[in-house]
């Protein structure tokens, strides 16, 4: 706790969400809670740094999976046993396409594992971008934004009902488009 809190924290941050987006298996919301505790008025600010981050790991990801899928995508994917989850995703992306993208971003789902296989799937990259940076914007500066408001009491909060308040707001974006697809 100490050291993340150093300058030298941020820069941990920002590679840790890169890695994270693309091969690494800890996620970046363990530093951001840690950095956000320790100096909540730069809460947004690291959330800002954590999601640029994340999206340019996805990008990486994106490249991996398009050009280097036989040699370093899916060793990846087989390092953290996600092989078997490579199908599901392509069915997912045939399915919702960049939505598929945006869910992955926000939820506790293997990151690496969308924007890799986006890659390899060809999924739009302008498209694929803009649902990353919607996404992981949106889950970090969630975090970011209760820690500033509630402080470190809502880190125990976050750490335990993450899961379920990911669901929880799945289901309200997707029920919020479904209303809007029915009433227009």
């Amino acid at each position: 706790m100490q050291w993340i809190q150093t300058p030298a924290g941020v820069w941990a941050l920002f590679f840790i969400a890169v890695a994270e987006s693309s091969f690494f298996p800890i996620p970046p919301d363990i530093f951001l809670i840690a950095l956000c505790v320790g100096a909540p008025q730069k809460s947004f600010k690291f959330a800002a740094i954590c999601a640029v981050g994340s999206v340019i790991g996805g990008a990486i990801g994106y490249g991996l999976g398009m050009g280097f899928m036989e040699t370093l995508g899916r060793p990846i994917l087989d390092m953290y046993g996600l092989q078997d989850k490579y199908a599901t995703v392509q069915d997912l992306y045939r399915q919702y396409d960049a939505w598929a993208v945006g869910a992955a971003g926000f939820t506790p789902l293997p990151y690496k594992l969308f924007t890799i296989t986006a890659g390899a799937f060809k999924i739009n990259f302008p498209t694929f971008m803009f649902m990353s940076i919607l996404a992981r914007s949106a889950r970090f500066f969630l975090v970011a934004g209760l820690i500033y408001k509630f402080g470190a009491p809502v880190q125990y909060f976050i750490n335990r009902y993450f899961n379920i308040l990911t669901i929880v707001f799945l289901v309200l974006l997707i029920g919020g488009f479904i209303l809007i697809k029915v009433l227009l």
